[in-house]
Parts: structure tokens; sequence; C-alpha cells
């Protein structure tokens, strides 16, 4: 039986180490959300940054749910490998800037405490865009989300992100502990503004005086953050072990591509995350704007399309000549909507972004990419789309991207197997189309009435409808395989008149 990784595994041969001693380091950060990306990501450039410029830093990880990652980390003392995957070969590195893992449905005051403790300087967030609980219309709190009503009337008992932030928060002021900086890593619109807006309007309805006290001491960087991180597997797993000799239960996989562009607003320091490639700028939104409607609108339509063709993998959908070419046409679309980007060619970031698609090394699941859709299409689809026809221009760029979404709201693929959405508004879904005809016309008028997605604005323009009909129309007749083929000639031609 192979040996569990841990602190005493040292030094793996062909394996990068840590440049620093991580017990000898103290902890300054707490993350929420200790998922792959954060290990391929925050925690890889803390790692760096240590390794080059040392201080306590060291994380603090939390799980909202599940067991799985403290089960896997913590045994390891919270060390796992990290393995670089492209074409030319896989490479490995040892990362120990996790300290420990706790879990909040089995310890929730431990969670409270890590953010109370005045050796916590940073909280470092990435979470489902679900679970922020946001309204949408307002910016604040959604009151009616299970969590967010719980949350509200046990604010001392919290389940959910922003019911621990605030109760971290409260015991935070209560000892006097300090000023304190929550950095949003998700991929939202303002993200810094966003989560402050959410925090101040439930520490508002809990303790108006809590409110002033945060908005006074706590700050709230914007951050994009940009790393291809697919699911662990039994084969990242596998490879794992073969790279280092140990059983590694946390181990992730990436691809080399690494970016994180961060506001410098922080309230009681930071590490030096600049040293490990981090670029720090005055404003975030045009970087973050550009991320969410290049790549992360291109993954949506690829994610739908792509699942509903045939194609397990990003990279098998952008390699389809035709849906490649669907892809290239929205995101010309989606930079026209841009405002400029400091020292960033667009041309050229389109085509790294294609480029990174297509890495064979990397399998990353349109099945994946596809979930939580009515959370990230605002953000991702309708809000350039919106801003295309307020231009006038035309919305042919884009339908077929809400199109193939709302096909894959139906749940059974071309071949009849059905599939669950892993939408959190699957039920309004599944109502929505309750006994709508398999009609293009019919499934477009159910769920574009969805108004936290499609803004009134955007679903009642006729411009938005005739396109994106047409293109449900094709695939529903059709099948996506063949509607791809279809539609991208029909912006050839589109494009020659």
């Amino acid at each position: 039986m192979t040996t569990r990784l841990s602190a005493t595994s040292m030094p793996l041969a062909g394996v990068a180490m840590p440049a620093y001693d991580p017990e000898s380091c103290g902890a300054g950060i707490v993350h929420i959300g200790v998922g792959a990306f954060h290990k391929a990501h925050q925690a890889v450039y803390t790692d760096t940054a240590m390794g080059l410029a040392g201080g306590d830093w060291r994380i603090t990880g939390v799980s909202l749910r599940s067991a799985d990652v403290a089960s896997a980390l913590n045994p390891q003392d919270g060390r796992y490998l990290l393995m670089v995957r492209d074409e030319a070969g896989d490479s490995a590195r040892l990362i120990g800037s996790i300290a420990k893992v706790v879990v909040a449905p089995a310890e929730p005051d431990a969670v409270i405490q890590a953010v109370a403790s005045p050796e916590t300087r940073i909280v470092t967030l990435t979470v489902t865009e679900k679970a922020y609980g946001i309204d949408r219309a307002t910016g604040g709190v959604d009151v009616t989300h299970d969590v967010i009503t719980h949350d509200l009337n046990n604010p001392t008992t919290p389940k959910g992100l922003v019911g621990f932030l605030i109760a971290g928060l409260s015991r935070r002021r209560e000892r006097e502990a300090g000023p304190l900086t929550i950095l949003c890593c998700d991929n939202l619109p303002e993200n810094g503004r966003l989560v402050r807006r959410i925090v101040l309007d439930f520490a508002e309805r809990v303790e108006p005086a809590l409110a002033q006290w945060i908005a006074r001491t706590v700050t709230f960087p914007s951050s994009m953050v940009d790393r291809i991180t697919p699911a662990t597997t039994s084969q990242t797993l596998q490879d794992a072990e073969r790279l280092s000799g140990f059983s590694d239960m946390a181990a992730v996989e990436t691809e080399p591509f690494s970016q994180w562009i961060v506001e410098d607003n922080f309230a009681a320091g930071r590490p030096e995350w600049e040293a490990a490639g981090a670029l720090f700028v005055e404003d975030v939104a045009p970087y973050e704007k550009m991320k969410l409607r290049l790549l992360n609108g291109t993954h949506s339509l690829l994610a739908y399309a792509g699942f509903l063709a045939g194609h397990e993998t990003v990279g098998e959908a952008v390699r389809n000549e035709a849906l490649r070419a669907i892809a290239e046409r929205q995101m010309q679309a989606s930079a026209a909507t841009l405002p400029p980007v400091p020292g960033i060619d667009l041309d050229a970031y389109r085509a790294e972004l294609l480029a990174r698609f297509a890495n064979r090394a990397i399998r990353h699941l349109t099945y994946q990419i596809a979930m939580d859709g009515t959370e990230k299409l605002p953000q991702r689809i309708c809000a350039p789309l919106g801003e295309t026809l307020a231009a006038n221009g035309d919305a042919c760029a884009f339908a077929f991207a809400v199109a193939a979404w709302m096909r894959y709201c139906l749940g059974v693929t071309d071949d009849g197997r059905s599939y669950d959405l892993q939408d959190p508004r699957q039920a309004a879904i599944a109502a929505r189309l309750d006994g709508v005809p398999r009609d293009a016309d019919a499934i477009f008028d159910a769920l574009s009435a969805l108004q936290d997605v499609f803004p009134k604005e955007l679903a009642g323009d006729p411009r938005m409808r005739g396109r994106v009909v047409e293109a449900l129309s094709t695939i529903l007749e059709l099948g996506m395989a063949e509607a791809i083929r279809v539609h991208a000639r029909r912006q050839v031609d589109r494009t020659r008149i």
C-alpha cells in the first residue's frame, strides 16, 4: 500500500518543493471554498510569494458543505501536488500554503473564530455564484433565498457564506481584532463591490451599527482570476502517485497559463503576490469584463452546444471547426462591447484563449461548465447582447449561445438520454417548460420570462427573439450537431452580404 503524502514526504524526486518551511509560518488568510480552482490558483500564488518573500500567510481553508476536501487535505498536513498539463507533458509541484481545512457544518464556531482571529488579515472567496444569495434586482441579499433567510433569522448559527462572514465580523468587532480585507475571486462583475453591497445589506438587516463598522474597517477589493482547472478525477490521483511516489488524495491538475489581476486595496497587509506574477491595478473592471465575456461567455457557448453535440470536453468542442467558427464570431462581437483594457491586445487574447481551450492534455468537461447557467448567463451572454442591440448591432453572434442554453434546459439529449441541469433555478425552469410544446417560439416565451436571467427590455426585443428562435428552430429540427454546421454556414453567408 502506497504511503500517504504528508509534511514528512520530502524531498520528492522530480517534484518542485516549497521554497520555505510551511510549519514555521503562521496562517494569515482564511479561504472559503477550497476547491480545485483555489488549489490551482490563489494557493499557488501564496505558496510562491511565501517562498520568495516569507510572511505568515498560510491559508485556513473553509468548506461550506462537504467534508471531502478536509478528508483529503488534513491527513496530508495541507500538502498536495499541483500538476501542470500541456501537450509537451506534465510537471509537478508540491504546494504547502494550506495549513488546514475546517468543515463549516461540523465546526461552525471554528469558521467564525477563524474570520474573527486577529492573525487573519484577509478572507478570500471562491464559491458558486448561487452561494452569494444575490438579489439581482437590488444588488443586495435575496431574502427569499433559503440559506439567507435562515441566517438572517439565526445570525449566531449561520449556514451560508454571507452569514458566516457577518458572524465572524461581528465577533471581530467585539474583540477589537482590527481591520480586514475580503477578497472575492469569483467570476462576477465588479466582484468586490458586489460582495461589499451584499455584506453591508445583510449586516444592516441584523445590526445597523455592525454595518457601519464594516463600512469603516473592511475593504473589498475586486479581482479577476483565470486558470482553466478541470475537476480532479481518478486519473489525476493516479498520475500524482506516479509522479510523487506517494498517495495524494488532494492532487489537482491545471493548464500552464495563470492570471490574477487585483485591485490594490488591502486593509491589513497582504502577501507579495506580485512577486508570484499577480498584477495590481487601480481598476479591475475592464479585465473582469474582458474575461467574463470572452473566456467565460465562450465557455458557456461551447459547454451547451458542445455537450448536446456529443463533445465531452471543451477541447473536443473547440476542435469542431463549425463550432469554433461560431465561438470566434461571438468573441469578436463581445470584444466590440469592451472598453480599452490596459496592456491587452484583444486579438492576441482571443487567439490565446482558443489555443488554451484546445489543449489536448486538459479534460475540462462541458457538463461541468454547463452547471448553474441561470447564474452565469446574465453577465456572460445577456449583458454583451443587450449592449450590442442598444448600439444597433446584430444579435446573431450571441443568438446561438442563448438558443443552445434553451435547448439544454429541456434536459434530454438528441438521442433521448436525460441529464440533470445542475441549476439553482431548475425547478423554475421545469415549471416554465411544463406543458410547453417542442416549439422554438413557445420555448423562447417560457424561458425568456425568467427576468433574473433576461431583463424585460432584452426579452422583449424582437431582434433578439427573431435570431434566437431561428437558431433554436434549427437545433430542434436538425439536432445540435447538424445545427452547428448550418449556423456556421449562415454566419458566413451573412458576412458576405
